[in-house]
């Protein structure tokens, strides 16, 4: 299988805990029935991994008791101690650690286990150290991942039972982690309560018992007012919604396994309760939130504004940046906190010493935070919500959430009422919907019970309904959803795009197309490609503009630029189909697939200054069709039958000439020449002998490769698809009776400089004799001893046919003493 799909940029991978999801949806299935489910409804499953809270599950680790430990030999700081670990003998282990003891119970890394650091892993083995031999590792927390001290190896109490499995002792819990990719307009699935209400609307079709299971914020109560905190909103534009309460009297230590463990799961690192809460809820309900110590926030208020162009403000992560005058600022009575939506301050954020918080829930608006995010390059994952369109009804429930799960972790009161600065009321959507529109597209009548039951399970609120159809109110944080269409779409994918049948009877038009058809050549070739073993690909149009920079060949000022792209990924439009093409070889290359055939009919786009025309928008822009050919790895893999063939540029050329044979273009009218440049670094161009550009092939340059991280050989061909409709136009398919008149053939062999190419003989050869030559073809290449230095042999073949009568010897002779004069004469070849 070849995983040839749209470029990763596209989608947001949102890692989905299996165990944690079904916290808001009342069903059994497997993580494989789920993640079929999900892509049918239109979220897409990339991957299901089996994970533990700790990386490698603490396989191999077990509980011991050291029953001797004295000091190394050979050692100013090694200790040779035995552990009983309940196996018959007790093992001997050289240890390291300062506060190694006699009497302490420890966890063991027994011979074969293996510990994780980062990405990176390794293997204890049986070893001798300083001469001692040493049978396994006692521990510290950082290496088996339960933690981050390496002050000295765990010592657990002494009621731990030796010979028990780690695993068991810590209670790992296995959970199945689904990689779920979110497109940009799907950011209400950003969660796992957002996964879960699309699994509710799609399963309660068949089963009314699926419910949909929303955390309860019933408990939450103000205990005190002693900590309010006013909010003055300045700039109502970026920010609509601005919801905020305190919670007094927190602890901020160290957050409970349950939490530690849902985060973990997900990937993210526990820092502490308080911050792991807002994570936490970010990831539960795709709100994200701020918290604040509040007894940093000077003058005890909070203001939401811009500030003069070039503010200076040091961020979380120590950077000191200089704020756009448009940038939205969290700030308290004399000094920025925040970047609102994107980024928290080095000096407000909660630290092991803060006793009283200030959290926010805040609607932003997308535009502005969008610009922030990228003139600041940050990428974080509350602006990847934000900038998309969060819910700007939801601040309160979340809040609220939030505060409790504060409360349950760390203590403390609610100690203010919730400040909610919120003038405009932003409205749901109202969209009229019809039931013959919803027939016409779906293609089949599905029933108003099933329209009517997925409409409010996706929480479209139905205002009113008649025999002709419905007007709706779609909830704002539905910012995908605004017209007929785009509710017809999730009704669709909901009642499942596999439960419209293909129906038997097909409806056509008769139409007139101009010859020559592009279409019925693309299909035509696409089939022949895909007999040869060729995959086709489909990328996104839209790409890096780092792909550009430094090139001459497709230079970055001839980019077509993308205003407010969502991300630096999609800020440009493709000049060429290369990069797409080696994305697929990078992703299939590292899922193992490495004998690699692609390709892709495309788009290219281009801005050139020097067209712009006053009154003509569009005049400096303009786009070609084109054909993109990429070949890698093996040409034939190793069996019985034959050995490893790697692809090579001969293989490529083959297809190429193939392609155009079957279009009907003769080869031996083309002009083909040498040609380099900062995409390929050997390549040959073709070109109509109208001077027609139609194709360039040749090897990918080194340098691009490396910025691709590829380090196979890439082959690549360019076909200009356009100008090859336009080439077809002056082809004429004509009927020609097969001859009966015999084709000659004669060999040369020439000595020549080295650095001269077949394709000049060829040139020659055709401008010797138009008529009678046929063909001319090399059948082989001799460099050695027994040359002239910097000479090398070519042996030609010439085909010569006359389709009117048998040709004479000295007819023969005549045309092949002109070919030997004028290659003497003009590449000064001798004959061998």
């Amino acid at each position: 299988m070849y995983l040839c799909s749209f470029k990763k940029s596209t989608f947001k991978i949102m890692n989905i805990s299996y165990n944690w999801l079904k916290q808001y949806i009342n069903i059994d299935i497997t993580p494989d029935e789920l993640s079929k489910a999900l892509t049918s409804i239109g979220l897409e499953v990339g991957g299901v991994e089996e994970v533990q809270t700790v990386k490698g599950g603490l396989e191999g680790l077990v509980i011991g008791e050291v029953l001797t430990c004295v000091e190394h030999e050979n050692s100013d700081h090694l200790h040779v101690t035995t552990v009983n670990i309940g196996a018959d003998e007790p093992s001997k282990i050289v240890c390291g650690a300062p506060n190694v003891a006699a009497g302490q119970k420890v966890v063991v890394a027994t011979v074969g286990t293996k510990l994780y650091s980062g990405d990176e892993s390794f293997t204890i083995k049986r070893s001798k150290i300083r001469g001692v031999e040493s049978m396994g590792m006692i521990c510290a927390e950082d290496e088996i991942g339960i933690g981050a001290s390496h002050d000295g190896i765990i010592v657990l109490p002494s009621d731990a039972v030796v010979g028990t499995l780690a695993k068991d002792y810590y209670e790992i819990k296995s959970d199945y982690l689904l990689e779920v990719d979110i497109t940009p307009n799907r950011i209400d699935a950003a969660s796992h309560f957002g996964v879960a209400r699309d699994l509710a609307a799609f399963f309660a079709l068949k089963d009314k018992t699926v419910k949909l299971q929303k955390p309860s914020v019933d408990a939450f109560a103000v205990q005190n007012t002693k900590l309010t905190i006013p909010v003055t909103v300045e700039n109502t534009d970026a920010c609509p919604r601005y919801s905020a309460l305190t919670i007094s009297g927190v602890k901020v230590t160290e957050s409970p396994d349950w939490l530690k463990n849902r985060l973990l799961i997900i990937g993210l690192r526990p820092i502490n309760n308080i911050v792991d809460v807002t994570n936490f809820v970010l990831h539960e309900l795709g709100q994200p939130l701020h918290a604040f110590d509040a007894d940093k926030i000077v003058g005890a208020e909070v203001r939401v504004k811009c500030l003069p162009e070039g503010t200076p403000f040091v961020s979380l992560d120590g950077m000191e940046r200089k704020l756009n005058a448009a940038d939205l600022m969290i700030c308290n009575a004399q000094a920025p906190m925040c970047i609102g939506g994107v980024f928290g301050g080095f000096e407000s954020g909660v630290t092991e010493s803060t006793q009283n918080v200030f959290l926010e829930s805040a609607y932003f608006n997308p535009v502005s935070i969008r610009k922030t995010a990228k003139r600041h390059g940050l990428n974080t994952d509350a602006s990847f919500r934000y900038e998309r369109g969060c819910d700007p009804t939801n601040t309160i429930y979340v809040l609220k959430r939030c505060a409790l799960l504060i409360q349950e972790v760390a203590g403390g009161e609610i100690s203010s009422e919730i400040v909610d600065v919120y003038p405009q009321e932003i409205k749901p959507f109202v969209v009229n919907l019809s039931n013959r529109k919803i027939n016409s597209l779906i293609g089949k009548e599905i029933g108003t019970e099933n329209i009517e039951s997925i409409l409010s399970a996706l929480e479209m609120k139905i205002l009113s309904k008649n025999h002709e159809g419905y007007v709706l109110e779609v909830p704002a944080y539905r910012v995908d959803v605004q017209r007929d269409v785009d509710v017809i779409e999730d009704i669709l994918r909901i009642y499942g795009y596999n439960n419209v049948e293909i129906g038997e009877t097909l409806k056509s038009t008769l139409s007139y197309s101009s010859k020559p058809d592009s279409y019925r050549l693309q299909y035509m070739i696409s089939e022949q490609l895909t007999a040869q073993g060729f995959n086709e690909i489909l990328n996104n149009s839209l790409t890096k503009s780092a792909y550009y920079n430094n090139l001459t060949s497709f230079p970055a000022a001839h980019s077509v630029k993308i205003i407010n792209a969502l991300s630096s990924d999609l800020s440009v439009m493709r000049q060429t189909l290369l990069f797409g093409g080696l994305d697929n070889i990078v992703r299939n290359v590292n899922r193992k697939n490495s004998d690699l055939k692609f390709y892709e009919f495309g788009n290219c786009y281009y801005y050139n200054e020097e067209n712009k025309k006053e009154g003509e928008t569009l005049a400096a822009y303009s786009e070609d069709f084109h054909l993109g050919i990429w070949i890698t790895g093996n040409k034939h893999s190793q069996s019985w039958a034959a050995k490893d063939e790697k692809s090579s540029i001969f293989e490529l050329k083959a297809y190429v000439e193939n392609i155009l044979r079957r279009l009907g273009i003769k080869l031996n009218n083309l002009v083909v020449g040498e040609y380099s440049d900062d995409l390929l670094s050997e390549a040959l161009t073709v070109y109509s002998k109208a001077g027609r550009k139609l194709a360039v092939y040749g090897i990918v340059h080194p340098n691009i490769r490396k910025m691709m991280d590829i380090d196979v050989e890439v082959y690549y061909s360019d076909i200009n698809w356009n100008s090859i409709v336009a080439e077809l136009k002056r082809h004429k398919i004509q009927y020609s009776e097969v001859s009966k008149f015999p084709e000659v053939k004669r060999d040369l062999a020439l000595l020549l400089d080295k650095n001269i190419a077949f394709a000049e003989i060829e040139k020659i050869a055709f401008e010797t004799e138009r008529k009678l030559l046929k063909k001319v073809y090399l059948f082989d290449v001799y460099e050695g001893k027994n040359l002239e230095a910097g000479k090398k042999s070519y042996a030609v073949s010439f085909i010569l046919h006359d389709e009117t009568k048998t040709m004479t010897d000295s007819q023969i002779d005549s045309i092949m003493k002109k070919l030997q004069s004028n290659f003497e004469n003009k590449l000064q070849a001798k004959l061998r």
